[in-house]
């Protein structure tokens, strides 16, 4: 059970924060996630957002590959 929870948690901060920096970053490019309508500059936004989360993801799940010790023998 502690072991799945760990794995959430940490799955859990690294998208949130992986799409987080993703918006700050299209934010910082002038595209705005959040626009009315779908045009260019909100689309880019979009993918920015997805891309961001999708490297926390893979992220978190590195740390926490490495962070565990290996069990097997």
């Amino acid at each position: 059970m502690h072991k799945l929870l760990i794995e959430g948690f940490s799955d859990a901060i690294g998208f949130v924060g992986g799409a987080l920096v993703g918006l700050w970053a299209g934010r910082l490019l002038g595209w705005d996630i959040f626009a009315a309508g779908y045009n260019n500059a909100s689309m880019g936004g979009i993918l920015l957002a997805g891309l961001g989360g999708g490297a926390g993801l893979h992220l978190a799940r590195h740390w926490r590959a490495r962070n565990t010790p290996d069990t097997k023998e």
